[in-house]
């Protein structure tokens, strides 16, 4: 790379904004060049708008600390100073869905945290390791939007990326069927226990709208580039239920699943012993590799040994055993805000830039 990119983060006050800060403060590809976020925020030096609300178990990086808050609406002063942003608003769909439009309509690429555009037919939504392909639709969207380098690339779900990623390895065997159940931290709602001391010895069986996310968004991940847009596929077909846990960081799911074709255990084993994605191969800067990790301990994975297991960004898997029901039950962990969240994020960036489609402007 002749130079580094400057990225921005809008949202940048936020719990997943806060992420981005701790990844991007030394990141060996973008500076950090630009936090935004409210009205209620702007003006004030990053320190000073999060003070008493920084959550992250790390402290603010030093070269972070003095540098100012833009507003989130001012986007001239915003796209005049990266080369693209990351987008961690809270804010309603529509909104989110116009902001990331027109910051992509101002030639700034925006890699988005959010889920307004997870369904925007030519908007990719990417798991570097399992679907690179479909940033092909880049090139569509940006003739929709009439930019030249402008546009918008969306991550998925949090909790999805603690078990596809164990199940896509396993696709060429007909995965028919899938039953889930996500125990999710209580950081997937921007919250610690200070904020939140119900959660404390506690679980709450409803997340709105995770259920619907975890059973549609996974076929879209595992679907086909077809001209504009990429066509779901119709099988398998996933029950998804998802609880909050009084855990701070990490999201555990417990998956049974139903061949076409039933693999023998030591052939899932291999599998996902032996499976590098393009991060891997290309060796991107946050990819781990491993990116899938087995524990023949019975107990693991937990989220307090596992879940910072790749740097926070590998999938731990373990309890791979027969179901009476399905074929094979299994457990999986991984990092929320890390890999479900920020992290993904930035993973995916690198992706982008290891791709062609994120360069500097001038």
């Amino acid at each position: 790379m002749k130079r580094k990119l400057n990225a921005g983060i809008i949202g940048a006050t936020g719990y997943v904004g806060q992420r981005f800060v701790t990844l991007l403060a030394r990141h060996p590809w973008f500076n950090l060049t630009l936090l935004a976020a409210s009205a209620r925020s702007a003006g004030q030096t990053y320190e000073k708008a999060v003070e008493k609300r920084w959550k992250i178990d790390v402290p603010i990086p030093e070269n972070v600390k003095n540098m100012p808050v833009f507003d989130t609406a001012d986007l001239d002063s915003i796209c005049s100073q990266v080369d693209f942003v990351f987008c961690a608003v809270d804010m309603n769909k529509d909104e989110i869905r116009a902001l990331e439009e027109k910051i992509a309509r101002m030639e700034t690429p925006v890699v988005s945290n959010n889920s307004a555009h997870r369904w925007t037919p030519d908007v990719p939504v990417i798991i570097p390791e399992l679907n690179p392909e479909h940033t092909r639709l880049i090139a569509h969207q940006k003739r929709r939007l009439g930019t030249k380098n402008g546009f918008i690339v969306a991550k998925p779900n949090c909790s999805i990326q603690s078990y596809v990623p164990a199940l896509t390895p396993l696709l060429d065997f007909g995965v028919e069927q899938i039953n889930v159940c996500t125990y999710q931290a209580i950081s997937g709602a921007g919250k610690t226990f200070d904020d939140w001391p119900e959660m404390e010895h506690n679980i709450t069986p409803y997340i709105g709208g995770e259920e619907d996310k975890s059973e549609k968004e996974p076929l879209k991940i595992w679907g086909r580039l077809e001209e504009d847009h990429i066509v779901s596929v119709q099988k398998p077909v996933i029950s998804s239920q998802c609880v909050r846990v009084g855990v701070q960081e990490g999201h555990t799911a417990a998956v049974s699943v139903k061949f076409a074709n039933k693999p023998p255990i030591s052939v899932i084993l291999d599998r996902w012993n032996s499976y590098r994605g393009v991060p891997q191969l290309s060796k991107l800067p946050l990819a781990p590799d491993p990116f899938l990790i087995y524990h023949e301990d019975p107990s693991r994975p937990q989220p307090v040994l596992d879940s910072m297991a790749g740097g926070g960004m590998a999938v731990s898997i373990g309890r791979l055993r027969e179901d009476p029901i399905f074929d094979y039950k299994f457990v999986c962990l991984s990092h929320n805000t890390l890999r479900g969240a920020a992290g993904g994020a930035v993973l995916t960036a690198e992706l982008l830039v290891h791709q062609g489609y994120l360069k500097p402007k001038a």
